[in-house]
């Protein structure tokens, strides 16, 4: 799994106490991802476990980037602080760093493999 620490000094992060809801699944977009900063946020869908995301992890990239509906459910799995990205954020870290930019699609190929195989 792809880490990013880049994401430690943002200024919009969230405590979530174990058990929140942060999006579900086939909710609008609301234009934000998520990096977790501590603590675990888990992903279903269908009500099955797709991934835990861990500290330096990231999740809700895909309906950042095409603006659809979320594919999946994300609930915080134990107390924990996340980072809310911004699209304008996102792009300006995309276009002033190559190397996370290449780490997020290195993640979203280990996500689509993972699925594949599933």
């Amino acid at each position: 799994m792809q880490t990013f620490e880049i994401f430690h000094n943002e200024p919009d992060v969230r405590t979530l106490p174990a058990g929140q809801v942060i999006f579900t699944e086939g909710q609008t977009s609301n234009g934000l991802m998520y990096a977790v900063l501590d603590g675990e946020v888990i992903i279903t869908r269908n009500q099955q476990t797709l991934e835990t995301v861990g500290p330096g992890g990231v999740f809700g990239e895909m309906a950042l980037l095409d603006q659809q509906a979320r594919s999946g459910t994300a609930m915080a799995r134990t107390d924990c602080r996340v980072a809310a990205i911004t699209e304008q954020r996102f792009t300006r870290l995309v276009t002033q760093n190559p190397l996370f930019a290449l780490g997020m699609m290195r993640l979203l190929a280990e996500r689509v493999r993972h699925n594949l195989t599933s």
